[in-house]
């Protein structure tokens, strides 16, 4: 392709051009004035050191010029560039549309072995810096993703916030039964739960009682979610990977952030599946 049938670069010489001319222009004209003007005017009341200014108006070459360069800035940013003429980014972004058309061809049906590299592979690389390279968290830095309760405590500050505490700073994921209301249990009741949820949903006659009366509703008698009508509470299964993934989660040690664009589905599943591997 000719250079010269690109837009920018025509645009840019166009603009190349002016400058020089102007610059020129500009530059002998002051010149002359310096070799042959002499000052005048009336001076300011104010001097330093003796060095005064005089109330003279702007040169008109100058304003002119710089209320033409914002005029050229107004045009060239709503009509010569971006939005008619060739974009890098707008390129790249195609690029980054196409590769990832590929990969999710590609990956179309991948195997269990292909998911858990694939997820290992991202959780390396985007999700180890808090999380730990374990995915232990660090200390309890950020949330151990190797058990989904990993403690009493966990559930107990869920109860207590409801679920606005596992979304985004606007809500909640996005579960088709809406957000879990913060308080529907307390005391000894909500310790109870909170026992039994942790302990894997063994023992504590108590607390499967009171889960079957005040939980199941949503998140179904098994505690998985009712095929994602609301979170799993047994497993890091798809559906709660990817809703954290797309809206992001108030966690332990501040917001993480959204991964929305960033991943694609199927590395989405390569994630889930990873984490769930490490719980095996």
């Amino acid at each position: 392709m000719n250079w010269l049938s690109d837009n920018v670069n025509q645009l840019a010489l166009l603009g190349a051009a002016a400058i020089l001319i102007l610059t020129i222009g500009v530059a002998a004209k002051y010149f002359k004035q310096i070799k042959e003007g002499k000052s005048e005017g009336e001076l300011k009341e104010e001097n330093w050191d003796g060095i005064g200014e005089y109330k003279n108006n702007s040169p008109i070459g100058w304003s002119l010029a710089f209320i033409g360069t914002i005029i050229w800035g107004v045009w060239y940013w709503l009509v010569g560039y971006p939005l008619n003429a060739y974009s890098q980014i707008g390129e790249y972004n195609e690029e980054v549309k196409s590769y990832q058309a590929k990969f999710e061809s590609k990956w179309a049906n991948p195997s269990k072995e292909d998911l858990l590299g694939m997820g290992e592979g991202v959780f390396l690389v985007q999700c180890s810096p808090c999380h730990g390279i374990d995915a232990t968290g660090i200390e309890g830095k950020a949330q151990d993703l190797t058990r989904r309760f990993v403690s009493k405590s966990q559930v107990l500050d869920v109860i207590k916030r409801g679920s606005a505490a596992l979304g985004n700073p606007n809500g909640q994921l996005g579960y088709q039964l809406g957000m879990m209301p913060p308080g529907l249990l307390s005391g000894a009741d909500a310790e109870a739960v909170a026992t039994y949820v942790a302990n894997g949903f063994k023992g504590n006659n108590k607390g499967a009682e009171l889960f079957q009366s005040a939980c199941a509703s949503c998140h179904g008698p098994d505690g998985r979610g009712m095929n994602g009508m609301a979170p799993n509470l047994r497993e890091y299964d798809d559906p709660i990977i990817s809703h954290v993934l797309q809206h992001g989660k108030q966690g332990i040690i501040g917001i993480m952030p959204s991964f929305k664009g960033r991943l694609t589905k199927v590395q989405e599943r390569a994630v889930a599946a990873y984490i769930r591997s490490l719980s095996e």
